[in-house]
């Protein structure tokens, strides 16, 4: 009989909080580093750059790695997911602070500056994928019923638009860093905050098995090994990419982390570009922006009576064809339809961040038919979700890189700040090349979205009590 059912919402609760502290974190921490380090400290473009590529590679390996040692680790605090977000949180949110306090006076170009970046963002996001790679497995293993899971999913899109909400009050409090010892202060508290969040997790959140004291990862126990051999551990993964599901589950995902990234660095350059000020003014841009952000945990929230009748199946799907209708619709009108396009531009962004927030629904059912399918002891929940990451986070960097390799092709990199008072002719091909991109990237990318994610099979996990039967 299923053990900790949400029917109590301590639980679901117990999970958000590290939500809370993490989004109050991550928030603050993408949206200032970059002006802290470039206006502050004043490091060298070269130096950003080499920081970014390690950043990038460390992006993509971390995952994995820290999905195979929670799976496979006898070592409670990595092998139990409550420890280690208990014992991970302190170490998450000192490397939060890392990036706050030099560790000397920077000159321009300062050697040191470099490796400060470097340290901070490796730091920060080791700790952040150790942290959060815990609470997803935790996400599959708290319940096997859908229902707890889907209020999971709306404790957490709570958390997340309370978490986002730090950048708004630390930039009223330093004036937008302008004031930097009370910006120091104010990292300080948050860090403290996001702490006792995820430490509050850490001791009142369950898995259904850490009391199985067998070695987690498979049906392999028994053998006698203390440790698992890499044989071992390269049948398991093998086991996992040969999953049919994860395979088109992690295709489908790679498009929405490309949309997703090209959402959040390109609405804003596209809006300003595309509409004129005399018709949307800066205010008027401002909400748009926050809605983009905002809208998406509400969409979430006010469609769980959806959820259970229908499905992430079929809701994930429609909005891949709701996204390519639009940007058809948009396309046939073409780009002097301001107010069609604002919509558009939020609307198209809302979608994709809402169907993303549901995406650890797919993945917990992917384990729950893992553990089913190889009889497991225990799941391979931490390993399911760092090998999708290893995946999919080079989308992250693959759209920018991509968008801004095709503006500059059309003199974006010197238009970008000359305006309209720019060559107009060049300035119109500037701007046919940001509605083609707006329009004909969202079509083409929901377009592959829909052949990866039909063929998915795990369809009806809605109308299923439980998946399995605990032990």
């Amino acid at each position: 009989i299923e053990t900790f059912h949400l029917g109590a919402h301590p639980a679901a609760v117990a999970y958000s909080m590290t939500t809370l502290g993490a989004g109050m974190m991550n928030s603050i921490f993408s949206f200032y580093y970059v002006k802290l380090f470039l206006n502050k400290y004043k490091i060298s473009e070269g130096a950003f750059h080499q920081s970014q590529v390690v950043y990038m590679v460390w992006n993509a390996v971390n995952d994995p790695l820290f999905g195979y040692l929670q799976d496979n680790s006898h070592v409670p605090c990595c092998s139990q997911r409550r420890l280690s977000i208990l014992y991970g949180a302190p170490f998450y949110a000192i490397a939060f602070l890392l990036a706050w306090f030099p560790w000397r006076e920077y000159a321009p170009g300062d050697w040191m500056s470099g490796v400060h970046l470097m340290v901070a963002l490796c730091a920060f996001d080791g700790m952040l994928t150790f942290v959060l790679l815990a609470q997803c497995a935790l996400f599959a293993e708290i319940s096997g019923h859908h229902q707890s899971r889907l209020r999971l999913i709306k404790y957490n899109q709570v958390a997340s638009l309370i978490g986002s909400s730090s950048v708004l009050f630390c930039g009223l409090l330093s004036q937008n860093m302008d004031d930097f010892p009370s910006f120091q202060g104010f990292t300080v508290l948050v860090a403290v905050l996001a702490c006792g969040c995820m430490i509050y997790t850490g001791l009142h959140s369950k898995s259904r098995f850490d009391t199985k004291g067998s070695a987690p990862g498979s049906n392999y126990q028994g053998s006698g090994q203390s440790t698992l051999s890499f044989s071992l551990v390269t049948s398991m993964t093998l086991q996992i990419l040969t999953n049919r599901d994860f395979q088109l589950f992690v295709l489908m995902n790679f498009f929405q982390v490309f949309m997703v990234a090209f959402c959040n660095n390109f609405t804003m350059i596209f809006a300003e570009h595309l509409i004129p000020p005399n018709v949307l003014p800066s205010l008027a841009k401002s909400f748009m922006y926050g809605a983009g952000f905002i809208c998406p945990q509400l969409v979430v929230l006010s469609s769980q009576s959806l959820l259970h009748g229908l499905g992430y199946y079929k809701i994930i799907l429609l909005t891949f064809y709701v996204e390519a209708g639009m940007a058809a619709v948009m396309l046939v009108l073409g780009p002097h339809h301001y107010y069609i396009l604002a919509f558009f531009l939020t609307a198209n962004m809302v979608l994709v961040q809402a169907a993303f927030s549901l995406f650890n629904l797919p993945l917990a059912d992917i384990i729950d038919s893992d553990l089913q399918r190889h009889k497991r002891s225990s799941p391979l929940s931490s390993m399911v979700f760092g090998t999708n990451a290893l995946f999919t986070k080079p989308a992250q960097s693959l759209a920018p890189m991509l968008v801004v390799s095709i503006l500059n092709q059309f003199g974006y990199e010197n238009l970008k700040d000359a305006g309209r008072d720019a060559n107009p002719s060049d300035l119109e091909a500037l701007h046919t090349t940001m509605f083609y991109l707006v329009c004909v990237v969202p079509m083409c990318v929901a377009a592959l979205q829909v052949f990866a994610w039909k063929p998915f099979s795990i369809r009806n996990s809605h109308t299923v009590d439980t998946m399995y039967i605990d032990g």
